[in-house]
């Protein structure tokens, strides 16, 4: 529920930033997508299901929100993927062991959303892409958020991560944890066999 209740938060507030800050910025090229950079924070922190959960969410929020000229779905389609995705570079500790991880998604991320987008565009009709260049699209869209991610991604991981009142494992009672998983198996063990033989094993 917790988390259900900060991406909602941060979704609309990207979202609302996006469209009525960096759209008006009128940069050449692509717009900052604050929202995609929201999705991966969230995906890289609660894993791949979460992280196509709350792109379907933010993309279709997206589709649906003014001024949207594209076709619904269409954006909830690329940003559920690329949620997905990204989830998938989850540590499995939950810890980074470094920060270009992050930013190598992030620049993934930026370059796929782009060509998955133009592609679905294009199977409707929507050449906009063409008439702007993909090349000058992909280059910007990969410039402006990673230039973006180091004021955005680590304070989303980290605010996700001190809601579920652990920075180390997604489960907040510590099972989720392989080192604490792997204590109980051992300890499981050994009551057995002192219960099965009498002796300690």
């Amino acid at each position: 529920m917790r988390r259900a209740v900060l991406s909602t938060g941060l979704v609309v507030v990207a979202l609302v930033l996006q469209v009525c800050v960096l759209a008006r910025l009128h940069l050449p090229g692509a717009v900052p997508d604050l929202l995609l950079l929201t999705v991966l924070g969230l995906a890289m922190t609660y894993g791949h299901v979460g992280g196509a959960l709350v792109g379907f969410g933010a993309g279709l929020l997206a589709d649906l929100a003014p001024p949207a000229d594209h076709a619904a779905g269409r954006y909830a389609l690329v940003l559920c993927v690329i949620g997905y995705l990204a989830g998938l570079a989850k540590p499995d500790t939950g810890q980074l062991r470094s920060a270009a991880g992050p930013m190598f998604v992030v620049v993934a991320a930026a370059l796929g959303s782009t060509l998955l987008y133009a592609s679905v565009g294009a199977l409707v009709g929507d050449t906009a892409a063409q008439h702007v260049g993909l090349g000058k699209l992909l280059f910007t869209a990969a410039l402006y958020d990673l230039l973006l991610a180091p004021f955005t991604v680590p304070w989303i991981m980290a605010l996700a991560r001190r809601l579920d009142n652990d920075p180390l494992s997604e489960d907040a009672s510590g099972f989720g944890s392989p080192s604490r998983v792997g204590g109980q198996r051992r300890l499981l063990g050994r009551v057995g066999g002192v219960a099965k033989g009498g002796r300690r094993l």
